[in-house]
């Protein structure tokens, strides 16, 4: 099995979070463009509305954008969201995972965040990787992947 690349990155909470501070647990590691937009509210609110049942089944989520915590903190409040969600200005997590590259909108093109999730096991073992992925398959997508690794 592949490792997934570790990091560390500020919270919403302006604490310092790592992969290794989440051993033990499976983890549902979602990559969003920017906070508060619509696909990325769906994506996330998503994760929101079945974060009970991957709790049930060992596994948390976690958000990852170029957002400032600040801006992270704000649409975690205003989403409701019960996850962290971390800050990756500099894009190197992103870049790690391949969740960075290439992307256009209105015929221009740009390098930006891919929408994108992984299932991350107890032993931080990549068990699923997605990427170019729309906010409502990703959350069925990464639901079922943590059910299934239970």
């Amino acid at each position: 099995m592949t490792k997934a690349p570790s990091f560390s990155l500020q919270s919403d909470t302006n604490q310092t979070i790592s992969l290794k501070d989440l051993a033990g647990k499976k983890v549902l590691l979602f990559f969003f463009p920017k906070a508060g937009t619509p696909g990325c509210t769906t994506q996330a609110c998503g994760f929101r509305d079945h974060f009970t049942e991957l709790t049930d089944h060992n596994a948390t989520v976690v958000g990852i954008s170029p957002d400032s915590p600040a801006q992270l903190a704000e649409w975690k409040k205003q989403a409701k969201l019960p996850f962290m969600l971390l800050s990756d200005p500099d894009h190197r997590v992103a870049e790690a995972y391949g969740a960075w590259g290439e992307r256009s909108m209105f015929g221009y093109k740009y390098q930006g965040i891919i929408r994108s999730h992984f299932v991350i096991d107890e032993h931080a073992n990549l068990i699923q990787e997605e990427r170019k992925i729309g906010p409502k398959d990703s959350v069925k997508k990464g639901l079922k992947a943590i059910l299934k690794s239970s």
